[in-house]
């Protein structure tokens, strides 16, 4: 049987831990990696204090899906270890997703995990326990790149594509990670766990941010940090008061529903001003821009990050890639979007391809920091 993974010689030689998080996804790449004859470890972290969270549907990493995972390394025959990360997790997930909404932002706390407890931390675990590779379930794909190293690809799978919260990962981190789904869709992968006869074949996917049990992120905020939900004003564009908040951490850019104000046009959240703890609210056209000036960029493309490179690029995990030019100057890096956008927000990913294609490959991205307005309206009330 031909392997399912780029590693020289019998399987066999080669030990492969695989990241298991009880769902059904992990397990099948875990039966995949046992069916290929690879000496296979299977490593769940806890992430968080479980408490009521441990039969929440919807909720990952919970103490249920501990005990699938568990279930499903005996079902197969392979060892098992639950490994305790709430600390990592904690100082480096938890508190930058709280800090990063206090600030203004709309952060994406799976990027954060990917990028440094289980592609730093689990990969340094693996490497201890001698692996040669650190398989995991995401929907994504890597392939050599000719050059010594490894590229990631998108999923074949459009739906189910997870390169967009990996753009974090390092060209030294993909020499070891592996992503055995890359080139199946999800009714494939059931009907592996099915043939494997794993009893979480049909167990339903996690969607939820895993530390957030009741689905409420300003719940984990206020209770981390009491003083954060401080009331303020909702400003108009231009200069306006138009009512209060009850804390900026309620809010997200583009938001529409929910802002209290009777002012007979629509209104969206155009800006968040954290340090005078104000919401700024306008039109639609105030949200759009061509210009998104990004921080934290990550390049694992082939060369060097150039100036004036053609590009695609994605500003939310839902949207197809569009095309784009990067712009560097020194050490400032921004995107100009060809066909623009609406309702960029800080603190979420602009994440690089190097096209627009089904399986383009992924060249990196970064944080973004801020959107230019087309106009000057948004800095009105700055």
């Amino acid at each position: 049987m031909i392997a399912p993974l780029d590693l020289p010689g019998d399987p066999a030689s080669h030990r492969v831990v695989v990241a298991m998080s009880g769902g059904v996804d992990s397990s099948v790449v875990a039966g995949l990696m046992k069916r290929a004859g690879y000496d296979v470890v299977g490593i769940t972290l806890q992430l968080y204090d479980h408490g009521e969270a441990v039969h929440r549907a919807g909720a990952c990493c919970a103490g249920q899906d501990i005990h699938d995972a568990r279930r499903v390394a005996e079902h197969i025959g392979i060892p098992h270890y639950v490994l305790d990360y709430e600390s990592r997790f904690r100082d480096s997930v938890i508190d930058n997703f709280v800090e990063s909404y206090l600030q203004g932002e709309t952060p994406i706390p799976c990027v954060e995990c990917n990028r440094s407890v289980k592609f730093r931390d689990l990969l340094a675990t693996a490497r201890e326990l001698g692996a040669s590779a650190l398989a995991t379930g995401h929907y994504v794909a890597s392939r050599a790149d000719g050059d010594g190293g490894r590229a990631l690809y998108r999923a074949a799978d459009p739906d189910r594509d997870q390169s967009y919260f990996l753009y974090a990962t390092t060209r030294e981190q993909l020499d070891l990670l592996r992503f055995p789904l890359g080139d199946m869709g999800k009714a494939e992968t059931r009907a592996l766990a099915r043939e494997f006869g794993l009893a979480i074949a049909d167990k339903h996917d996690s969607q939820d941010i895993c530390f957030v049990p009741n689905g409420r992120y300003t719940d984990v905020i206020e209770k981390l940090r009491p003083d954060a939900a401080e009331a303020g004003d909702i400003v108009h564009v231009d200069g306006r008061v138009l009512g209060a908040h009850q804390g900026i951490i309620h809010y997200t850019i583009g938001q529409r529903r929910g802002l209290g104000l009777a002012t007979g046009e629509p209104l969206y959240v155009v800006r968040i001003d954290a340090p005078n703890r104000r919401v700024v609210v306008g039109p639609r056209e105030a949200l759009a821009t061509r210009t998104i000036i990004l921080r934290d960029v990550n390049w694992i493309g082939a060369g060097a990050m150039e100036d004036g490179r053609e590009i695609a690029v994605r500003v939310r995990s839902t949207r197809p890639p569009q095309p784009a030019l990067l712009r560097r100057e020194g050490d400032a890096i921004s995107v100009e979007l060809f066909d623009g956008e609406y309702g960029v927000s800080p603190g979420q990913a602009c994440v690089f391809y190097d096209s627009v294609d089904a399986r383009a490959r992924v060249l990196g991205g970064g944080i973004i920091k801020r959107a230019a307005a087309l106009t000057d309206a948004t800095e009105i009330a700055a």
